[in-house]
């Protein structure tokens, strides 16, 4: 039996950042309260959040004072230390959300991949490397071009570096800096991704949503993804593969690839609330950020059911500089009846800096093709340069 008490539970979030702002929005319609810890003073979630500790990531005497006030930790951060986390639990006796061996799979692509593979997720052929001698011998095995990535702290695209040849090999090895590993090139027709919940003994999948990126950064999700249904059916298949290998409870962003060939890969796993489910607040009957607020607590959880036909796009800071964070032209999507504009309230703006997003639903008839064109539109009407 649930039951809802004032005052509620409080979830602890190791990480303040827009993730974290939308759990706190979501959670407090639940009863549920917030508090966060990050390094950034006032960061994104501090304004919606019940209270905000300023400390860094790996700061194990603040995470221990976090878990000291709330009732289970999670985060919305993959640079939340696992062995900080591992500790705290042992000595406080909070549950952690999930599981930092999770998060200590995730952090490391090699460890991840051979995790997945062993379990009989299809992933694409990888191998470790150390040497130019290695990427080489990738170049080889694979063909040509290879994709070479760090095996840690990569994220929007960086640390991943493709290489084309031989001659390419050096200068790739030291642009990612550290442990590498190096996988065959995929060609795919199409990214997608599976946004699923693991909770207290079920599990829920949402509708598979369209990823398009740009230099390596999302810019739209189409949700329901534009694939047959024998590649919808697999990825959610695969989805269910996974939840199987991750341990704890929470929101998984699974990232996937559809091939040319019609085949599904698995791309990356990131074990919190996803970029590609922002879509979901006004999407789907739960959004994943309520989902992950049930997940974590032990509560049943919500309905993935898609509300209607969406599409969701990034706004990213179109400036060369930083400097204050300032969108023009924003009545442009208020006035729209079936756009949703979410501000992330960060005080600065940095060149392809994750600002905000704008979620348009499906008008009467509109083709997704149709709704993804008026999505782009309606977000190039703002901009963050300086206007008259």
């Amino acid at each position: 039996m649930t039951t809802l008490e004032s005052p509620g539970p409080t979830i602890g979030v190791v990480g303040g950042g827009q993730l974290g702002r939308m759990l706190a929005e979501a959670a407090s319609p639940l009863g549920v309260d917030i508090v966060v810890l990050d390094p950034t003073p006032d960061c994104p979630a501090a304004t919606v959040s019940t209270d905000q500790l300023v400390a860094d990531f790996d700061d194990e005497e603040a995470i221990t004072q976090l878990a000291e006030r709330v009732d289970v930790l999670t985060f919305e951060i993959e640079l939340a230390d696992q062995d900080v986390l591992d500790r705290v639990r042992a000595e406080t006796g909070v549950p952690v959300h999930p599981d930092p061996a999770t998060l200590r799979t995730i952090h490391d692509k090699l460890a991840q991949k051979r995790e997945l593979q062993a379990a009989g997720i299809p992933v694409p052929p990888f191998r470790s490397v150390s040497s130019v001698e290695d990427i080489e011998d990738a170049l080889e095995e694979y063909g040509a071009p290879v994709m070479l990535k760090a095996r840690t702290g990569g994220y929007d695209g960086r640390g991943n570096v493709p290489v084309e040849s031989a001659a390419e090999a050096a200068n790739a090895l030291d642009a990612v800096a550290g442990p590498a590993m190096v996988e065959s090139f995929v060609d795919f027709e199409r990214e997608i991704s599976v946004i699923a919940a693991k909770g207290y003994g079920e599990t829920r999948a949402y509708p598979v949503g369209e990823n398009i990126h740009e230099d390596e950064i999302l810019r739209e999700t189409v949700v329901p993804a534009r694939s047959d249904d024998a590649a919808l059916e697999r990825a959610h298949e695969i989805a269910d593969g996974v939840l199987e290998v991750m341990d704890g409870r929470g929101i998984y962003g699974i990232e996937l690839f559809e091939t040319t060939g019609g085949e599904i890969v698995l791309n990356e796993i990131a074990p919190r609330p996803h970029n590609s489910g922002h879509w979901t607040i006004e999407g789907a009957r739960t959004s994943q950020f309520e989902q992950h607020v049930r997940a974590v607590l032990g509560w049943p959880l919500g309905s993935t059911a898609l509300r209607c036909q969406t599409v969701s796009t990034n706004l990213l800071a179109d400036v060369d500089q930083s400097c204050p964070a300032a969108l023009a032209h924003v009545e442009r999507v208020l006035e729209s009846s079936t756009a949703n504009l979410h501000w992330y309230g960060k005080r600065e703006a940095r060149p392809l800096r994750k600002m905000g997003h704008v979620t348009v639903l499906q008008a009467d008839g509109e083709s997704r093709d149709a709704q993804l064109e008026r999505a782009r539109s309606l977000r190039e009407a703002v901009t963050f340069r300086a206007t008259e």
